[in-house]
This record gives C-alpha cells, sequence and structure tokens, in this order.
C-alpha cells in the first residue's frame, strides 16, 4: 500500500498511545506533524462538509491559523493548522463516492465519503480490512435531500417519482407535457462517480430507465446547480445543500403526498429523495486520530455544522406538525405533542435496529436527559411496509416499536406503550426500491397532561410486551 513514510511512522507512534481523545483536550501525540489523515470520496461532503468539520476539529484540539487551501487540482485541498509550533495537515479528495472505496482500498485514503451506503462489491473488496457494514467502520453523519431542481421561473412545482424517470431518459422531452411552458427541457445530471447520481439511479430510475445521452454532467454539485438556475428550460438534481438559487420541486412516491425537501421530511427520510451521508473507516486499521474526528463530526457540534451548511443534521429537534394523514388517533397527535426530527429504521428484512439507528438511540436518550425526562413522555408509533395480510404489517409495526421501546428502556428512558399502525401511512411506493422506507417507528413527545390516544374502532391498540 502506498503511505508516506511520514504518515507511517505517525501511524507506528499513534499505535503505542491510548486510543482515546476526548474532545476537550488540547491534546496531539507527541511529534505529531504533517499528514495526519486523508479524506476521499463524495464531492456532496467533501465540497463544503468535510473541510468545515476539518477546520472545526483541529481548533477544538488546540490547533492556531487553522486554514482550507485549495490545490491545483480541482475538488482537492488541505486544511492546514499548526499544533506546538508544527504544521499538521488534513487532505480531502472529493471526486466522487465510488473514488474513497478505492482510496481505502490502495491505501490512498483513510476514511471514504460516500453519499450512498457500500455496494456488496466494494465490501467484498475490503474483506481483508474487516466488515465495512459493521457498527465502527459504517458512520452516517448527516441527511440530505437529493433535490430535483429547476429554474426559479418554471411554473412547475411538483413531480411524481415515475415523472421524474420519464424526464431524465428523454421520454418526456417538452415542458408543456408537465404543465409548464411550452419549451423543450435540457437535462442536467452529476457524473459516473457521483454517490448523488448512484442514489438518484436507484432511487429514480429503479432499473428501468437509463439516462439520456443528451444529459449534461457535471463533478460538481454546484456548478450543476448554477447551470440549472440561469436556464428556464432546465432540470437537475443535486444535494440539499446545492440548490441555492435554483427551485426544488416537491416530489411524491406512487400516490403518496408530494413533500418538498423540508428538514422534518429529509430528517425522518420520509421524503421519498433523502439519503444519507457516510464516512467509511476500515475496522482492521484503525487511527485514533481518524476515530475522534469520526466521534466529532457524530458529535452535537459536529451536527449543527452540518446544519449550517444546508444539510439535515440528526440532533434531536421537536417539530410540530400541522397536518397528518391516517387514522383518527394518529391525526390527534398533532394537538398535543410534537415529532422528532428522528425516525427508527431498520436492517433490511430485519427487525433489528440499524447503525444509523445505535446512533439515534444515544441522541434521544441525551436529548431527554437534557430536557427534564420527568416532564416529558414519549410515544413510539410504528408503521410497515405492506405484507400478506393487514395483521400481519400491524403486528410487524408494533413489534418494531416495541424493539426501539427496548432499546430506549436499556438507557434509562421510559415511553408510553406503543402504538403500530401497520401500513395505513405509507411513504414510498411499497413495490419500489425505497420500500423500506415504509418500515419505520416515529417519535413524538408531550408533557405530563394527555395519558392516552383513542383507540381505534373501540379496540386499544397498545402493544405492552411484559409489561415494559
Amino acid at each position: 500500500m502506498k503511505k508516506s513514510v511520514l504518515l507511517f511512522a505517525a501511524l507506528c507512534v499513534w499505535t503505542l498511545m491510548p486510543r482515546h481523545f476526548s474532545h476537550a483536550d488540547n491534546y496531539f501525540p507527541t511529534g505529531t506533524e504533517g499528514l495526519l489523515f486523508t479524506v476521499q470520496g463524495s464531492n456532496t461532503i467533501g465540497a463544503h462538509l468535510a473541510p468545515a468539520w476539518a477546520h472545526a476539529w483541529l481548533q477544538q484540539k488546540g490547533a492556531t491559523n487553522v486554514m482550507t487551501q485549495p490545490t491545483s487540482v480541482q475538488n482537492e485541498m488541505f486544511v492546514t493548522g499548526n499544533i506546538q509550533g508544527k504544521n499538521v495537515t488534513i487532505a480531502i479528495h472529493a471526486h466522487g463516492s465510488s473514488t474513497g472505496f478505492i482510496g481505502l482500498l490502495n491505501g490512498s485514503a483513510d476514511i471514504a465519503m460516500a453519499s450512498r451506503s457500500i455496494k456488496e462489491k466494494e465490501v467484498i473488496a475490503l474483506k481483508d480490512y474487516g466488515d465495512m457494514r459493521s457498527f465502527s467502520a459504517e458512520n452516517i453523519v448527516a441527511i440530505d435531500g437529493l433535490a430535483v431542481i429547476v429554474n426559479p421561473t418554471n411554473p412547475v412545482d411538483q413531480l411524481p417519482v415515475e415523472t421524474v424517470a420519464q424526464i431524465f431518459s428523454g421520454e418526456i422531452k417538452n415542458w408543456r407535457e408537465v404543465g409548464g411552458p411550452d419549451r423543450a427541457i435540457r437535462l442536467y445530471a452529476r457524473d459516473e462517480q457521483s454517490g448523488t447520481w448512484d442514489t438518484f439511479k436507484n432511487l429514480v430510475f429503479s432499473k428501468r430507465y437509463s439516462l439520456s445521452a443528451n444529459a449534461k454532467r457535471f463533478e460538481s454539485n454546484d456548478m450543476l446547480s448554477k447551470n440549472v438556475a440561469n436556464d428556464p428550460s432546465g432540470i437537475g438534481f443535486v444535494g440539499l445543500a446545492s440548490v441555492n438559487t435554483a427551485k426544488a420541486l416537491a416530489i411524491n412516491d406512487n400516490n403518496t403526498r408530494a413533500l418538498k425537501p423540508d428538514v422534518i421530511y429529509v430528517a425522518t427520510e420520509d421524503y421519498p429523495l433523502s439519503r444519507r451521508l457516510y464516512l467509511y473507516s476500515p475496522e482492521q486499521i484503525k487511527n485514533p486520530l481518524v476515530d475522534d474526528f469520526i466521534a466529532f463530526a457524530h458529535s452535537r457540534s459536529g451536527q449543527e455544522i452540518v446544519e449550517s451548511i444546508g444539510f439535515v443534521s440528526q440532533n434531536p429537534t421537536p417539530l410540530k406538525v400541522e397536518k397528518l394523514n391516517g387514522p383518527d388517533e394518529y391525526r390527534q397527535l398533532t394537538q398535543y405533542a410534537e415529532r422528532l426530527s428522528i425516525n427508527f429504521r431498520f436492517k433490511e428484512n430485519d427487525a433489528a435496529l440499524d447503525n444509523k439507528a445505535r446512533q439515534d438511540i444515544t441522541r434521544i436518550t441525551q436529548y431527554i436527559k437534557n430536557n427534564d425526562p420527568s416532564n416529558i413522555k414519549v410515544q413510539l408509533v410504528g408503521f410497515s411496509d405492506t405484507e400478506n395480510t393487514n395483521s400481519r404489517a400491524d403486528i410487524l409495526s408494533r413489534l418494531r416499536a416495541s424493539a426501539v421501546k427496548i432499546a430506549l428502556f436499556r438507557n434509562g428512558i421510559a415511553s408510553e406503550p406503543v402504538l403500530g399502525y401497520g401500513s395505513n401511512v405509507l411513504v414510498a411506493n411499497s413495490r419500489g426500491s425505497s420500500r423500506d422506507k415504509n418500515d419505520r417507528v416515529e417519535v413524538w413527545i408531550f408533557d405530563n397532561k394527555p395519558t392516552s390516544l383513542t383507540p381505534r374502532t373501540g379496540q386499544n391498540l397498545v402493544v405492552n410486551i411484559g409489561n415494559l
């Protein structure tokens, strides 16, 4: 593997030292100098978010004269600082998610940035580095909404996912076909290395469509957005932080409610084109400074930076919801409760909490403990994708809510008896590639005044397993 002699020497020093670094410490291993680590991959993360994290992390560690310096290569930069008279550097190369995993494999990167989850072929290629889907290797560090954007003067406000696919495949060629002006559509898309493109391809095309050869391709989200904003005929897709002066459309998926990429719907991943942003670090090659940097990205401070850049943080935020679809007792939640900006989701075809959900248990625990737990009631509401029978969907939705209840209980957080509404409120096409979005648990909080919800058709739907 190609590692600089300096980095190799530094790693040798680090492996002999304790592997815990407090964010409050003004501390680096003695003799630290030069390149600390390299972050490589997604332009969505690497353009603004990763440099902002690196800048803040170095400052928190006591570095002075911290600055971000672009290199002569587009989408590459150094974040530099001075520690006790010695210069330190974090290198960031943002050429697309796939390049991050290539960098891990060939040793040119310590962290892979990705705006989509690791692919099976990448897991296999990196198997000698440990399980890249494990809790320690895979880190969901932000939520992003894949925004479908048009020129601000375009009168079209919303589109179904299927129609977006038909537009970008070239089947729909004129805006008048979707309620717009009589004008040919011009397409703008991310390049093949991009995680944004990979996400769009999976969520929108679903192996049934392919991109028109007439689409203009971009390595940069911001450059794509600028071109669409200046083109009355244009349509493109970018990460949420790069909408800028373009107009984001509301999107719906197969008769579900059309949603714009607003904070509540992106944070809970209900928005059809929401996605997770990842940092991957191999289990078998642990650099304690890398571990500490990723822990900072997960922290409240790191998530505040996520929000300041224009993505959606994972810090729990109570939000008032004005309108809900679904059974009466579910809609009554809007009268006295607020919804937390976190949904719990699960491993594919499994009832076990996924890696994000495991982190979210800690986040919600800290949120409640910091906000007078004696005055907060927690209501967990489960949902399911469609199943063979409605009763099976109902049972699965309540069992998933019970799994979250148990995890919170182990952290000292009590909650109300769970509610489950099966497949009554779908947020994704149950036959599409995003159907797993329907398997979810919402978190609602309220004060001590309300004690119960009105049962549906006179029957209490509460599941109370083991008197938990």
